[in-house]
């Protein structure tokens, strides 16, 4: 029986792109530009299978075998560090983790900085190298409420273009670390199958070197 590569990609605009790269590599299934609600998309033919994930998820089903590869996220590896390797940075996705706050707002060193994120890993780490005495407090969504409630003074989050910032009132104060779409591999599978995912891997390169 032949052994299929499963390839997770990210829902949404980035995967619909991420996949084009795959595509133009000549690892392309059809059926995954249909308009349907299948999760699972084949091409027997070159033994390949992909399928759609929250794109926080990537690493979870790649880390556990799911997937023999996928796509996710820099943010979502640094935050979770799951044991997989990383070998490409697809330069797609681009944007930054950063510390946003009130305009003008000023940093009281002597006091503990009330910081408001999702990614508290990054966040702690981050605060860590810089000596700074942290109070994280951890939220799912709508980030940018918590300093102009009072609930935090800055928080720690991806910025793109800033733009929900700007209309909120908050500003960057640092951005600090680049954040980008990364091709990852399951360790077990590249044991197995590093001639199918290494041809992956050149292919996905050569595309990355086009743009």
């Amino acid at each position: 029986m032949k052994r299929f590569i499963n390839i997770a990609l990210p829902k949404g605009r980035l995967g619909e792109k991420v996949y084009g790269m795959f595509e133009a590599a000549g690892f392309e299934c059809r059926d995954i530009k249909e308009n349907s609600r299948k999760l699972i998309f084949e091409n027997s033919e070159l033994g390949i299978r992909y399928f759609w994930v929250k794109p926080s998820d990537v690493a979870i089903y790649v880390e556990r075998g799911a997937a023999d590869i996928g796509v996710a996220g820099k943010d979502i590896l640094l935050e979770y560090s799951p044991d997989v390797y990383e070998f490409l940075d697809l330069n797609v996705g681009r944007c930054h983790m950063a510390v946003a706050a009130k305009r003008g707002f000023v940093d009281d060193k002597s006091k503990t900085l009330r910081v408001a994120t999702k990614f508290t890993n990054i966040a702690k780490k981050y605060y860590s190298s810089l000596g700074r005495d942290i109070d994280i407090i951890h939220l799912n969504g709508s980030i940018e409420l918590a300093p102009i409630l009072n609930l935090s003074d800055v928080i720690v989050d991806i910025v793109e273009t800033g733009a929900t910032l700007r209309e909120n009132n908050l500003e960057v104060v640092e951005k600090f670390e680049p954040i980008s779409a990364r091709l990852i591999a399951n360790k077990s599978s590249f044991k197995f199958l590093s001639d199918k995912i290494e041809e992956i891997r050149t292919g996905i390169s050569k595309q990355i070197a086009k743009d």
